[in-house]
């Protein structure tokens, strides 16, 4: 088969998955998880039931999926702040800000049922991990400035970043993502510039 055409095809069905994932979320944000089926996402998509099994085996496996291609999407732009300009203490500041955005709005979505599906720990394992190591590797290079912490280890401060961020999600207000940012950042910093050193 020639190389266009096979790329042809890959885009189609690049295209129709997109179709699925996006409709999908649209009829759950509009009617409730429990109640789409597999048979209003082909219809509203536009193709046949037949056609989308050959997809995605049911609702379920469509939520995942879309919540994989969000999660993705934060990952990227959050490695994008982390390899940008600046130096390290910047970069630092604007991937915990951008984070504890993500945070907040994704408690903004509400839907505990949604959110027990698509948060199941072999669901976010992956993710999580590469979240962390992200964390981990910018605060070790923050630490070499002498103005961030140097006396607890990386993963331990990536932990805590993770954590502090996490309660993003239950404010009020953006300007309250700026406080606890504000707050967390606080808690990476040492207090004279002088390194923490471990020895």
């Amino acid at each position: 088969m020639p190389k266009l055409w096979n790329e042809t095809i890959e885009e189609h069905r690049r295209t129709v998955r997109e179709a699925i994932l996006d409709t999908t979320w649209e009829l759950v944000a509009e009617h409730g998880l429990l109640s789409v089926t597999m048979s209003q996402i082909a219809e509203k998509t536009g193709i046949g039931r037949a056609t989308l099994y050959k997809y995605f085996p049911d609702v379920e496996a469509i939520l995942i999926a879309h919540h994989e291609r969000h999660v993705n999407s934060h990952l990227t732009h959050l490695a994008e702040l982390r390899n940008g300009s600046g130096d390290a203490g910047q970069r630092l500041e604007a991937v915990v800000t951008a984070y504890g955005f993500i945070c907040y709005h994704r408690g903004r979505h509400g839907a505990e049922d949604l959110s027990a599906l698509l948060h199941r720990p072999e669901h976010v394992a992956n993710a999580q991990q590469q979240l962390v190591d992200l964390f981990r590797d910018l605060l070790a290079e923050a630490a070499e400035t002498g103005d961030f912490r140097s006396d607890i280890a990386p993963d331990e401060l990536a932990s805590y970043c993770l954590h502090a961020l996490a309660a993003a999600g239950g404010l009020p207000s953006e300007a309250a993502v700026h406080r606890l940012v504000t707050v967390t950042l606080a808690g990476l910093r040492t207090e004279d510039g002088s390194t923490g050193s471990t020895a």
